[in-house]
């Protein structure tokens, strides 16, 4: 029997999804959950498991080729696999030298151990380098493996198999020629310079589709809303005694720690609450209003920009928050962002500041019509409410917004508010 493998069903603002490298080649076994292939997006890297154990009996849509959403890429053949389609026909059930079965580190069928979770990143450098999964460390949550711990076993592996080498050689008493080793699996090739007179190099490569969608995306941004950029400033030495304070004790009942951001976002939504415009779109002749705070925050991965969304960020308490800030910067750093995680948002915060960014002008995340971006904490002498100079540690805040639907009194306002609240956090407390 046939069975279709499909593209995921995508989200109305993802159009389509490019195929990455295929794991499987047609005509190999597969077993159910395996995964056969990642689609990237211009959001986020899918993984596409099998839905059935059987044969990989054709692949419809080749590596590079773009697909749109439930488009068919593969077919699974379930008579031609899974446990019952590798048996024999004599009942051993063990497979014959050379009849497909994966091998084990000793050469036989490896079904003692599972396969542990890993992220999309490590899943192909496991495949490239046909590693065996099992085998390397995994410092994930819940031991799930991640790109670091695919490379440190990666960069150990040739190490381990030199020592281990002469054990097979002549002088074991084997008293016979070793076979020779079989060629270690090719690494693929980095984009070479081009060989230029001067010696001069360059090199070309495809831009990624995240990073075509970013830039897309901001040129938008800049070509369709009246963008206009208010700044402020705030003391957070309240917030950071606040923090030095509790700390301890808040990781010790939440299992996370008390960041600067989690003020932000509880100040924010103070802040869209008060001032319902910035928290809306402009589509078409209308203007959308949002009874809820969805708040994007802005994290940087290996491919590029991402914004997760944390979803009703009113009903979310500090620990809320703060925990899923962690979860989303461990997956941004994998690669296992969930498209749901990405989609959607009223607001988004950019903190330049984790870049040593002292000021700078965020653009909108379309459609938008406002983004906070925060700045780098540094000692800075300002006037005291006695009119002593004092050394505090200052932040720059920049609010750029849509002036087609936001006024400028309502931006400024907007700031101050954020900034009152950092600067006295029993306001978020009591919301005033």
């Amino acid at each position: 029997m046939l069975i279709d493998v499909r593209i995921p069903t995508l989200a109305e603002s993802v159009p389509d999804a490019r195929l990455l490298a295929w794991n499987f080649r047609a005509g190999d076994r597969i077993e159910r959950g395996d995964v056969l292939i990642e689609l990237e997006t211009d959001k986020v890297v899918l993984e596409v498991p099998a839905p059935r154990s059987g044969t990989l009996a054709e692949i419809v849509l080749a590596e590079g080729e773009t697909g749109l959403s439930e488009q068919v890429i593969a077919r699974i053949d379930t008579e031609g696999g899974g446990a019952a389609g590798r048996a024999d026909g004599d009942g051993a059930g063990e497979p014959e030298a050379g009849d497909g079965e994966p091998p084990g580190p000793d050469g036989g069928a490896d079904v003692s151990k599972p396969e542990p979770p890993m992220g999309p990143a490590a899943r192909r450098i496991v495949a490239e380098h046909g590693l065996d999964p099992t085998a390397i460390e995994g410092t994930g949550k819940d031991g799930r493996i991640t790109k670091g711990d695919a490379l440190r076993h990666l960069e150990a592996a040739p190490t381990a198999g030199a020592e281990a080498a002469p054990e097979s050689g002549p002088e074991s008493g084997g008293g016979t020629t070793p076979e020779p080793a079989p060629a270690p699996p090719a690494v693929p090739a980095e984009p070479q310079p081009e060989a230029r007179p001067d010696g001069r190099g360059e090199r070309r490569e495809p831009m990624s589709r995240l990073r075509s969608r970013i830039a897309e995306r901001l040129l938008a941004a800049q070509h369709n809303a009246a963008i206009l950029t208010t700044f402020n400033e705030v003391d957070m030495q309240p917030a950071m005694d606040l923090r030095s304070r509790y700390r301890e004790e808040f990781e010790r009942r939440h299992g996370v720690r008390l960041g600067f951001m989690s003020f932000f976002v509880k100040a924010a939504v103070q802040a869209l609450e008060r001032f319902p415009p910035v928290n809306a779109f402009i589509e078409g002749d209308d203007i959308v209003y949002h009874d809820y705070c969805d708040i994007g925050v802005a994290v940087g991965s290996p491919r590029g920009l991402v914004v997760p969304v944390l979803r009703n960020a009113e009903g979310l308490s500090f620990a809320d928050v703060e925990r899923s800030i962690a979860r989303f910067g461990e997956q941004a750093r994998e690669g296992s962002l969930a498209l749901e995680d990405l989609v959607g948002g009223t607001f988004t915060i950019s903190n330049g500041g984790v870049f040593g960014s002292l000021l700078s002008t965020p653009i909108l995340n379309p459609p938008q019509s406002a983004i906070l971006g925060m700045h780098k904490t540094q000692p800075r002498p300002v006037v005291g409410e006695n009119g002593e100079v004092v050394v505090r540690p200052m932040m720059y805040l920049a609010l750029s917004y849509d002036h087609r639907i936001i006024d400028g009194r309502e931006a400024v306002q907007f700031l101050v508010t954020i900034k009152e609240a950092v600067e006295d956090p029993a306001r978020l407390l009591l919301e005033v």
